[in-house]
């Protein structure tokens, strides 16, 4: 749908539509809004949590065949 065709059909409502049409667009800019301020996530918030035991990279028993 073009612009032009939008206001068309935009036009050729009565006010009280109007109005309700300018009130749902106002609130599909607000939740587009709120996506975009989400804060996003910072690195290194899991710091220290997970741990790896020393032998991790030795060889597993069974798997000789596959190294």
């Amino acid at each position: 749908m073009t612009d032009i065709q939008l206001y068309t059909k935009l036009a050729d409502l009565p006010i009280e539509l109007k109005k309700r049409v300018s009130d749902y667009i106002d609130s599909l800019m607000a939740k587009q809004q709120q996506k975009s301020d989400k804060q996003k996530r910072t690195a290194g918030l899991a710091k220290g949590l997970v741990s790896m035991k020393d032998n991790f990279d030795d060889p597993v028993d069974g798997f000789e065949d596959y190294l």
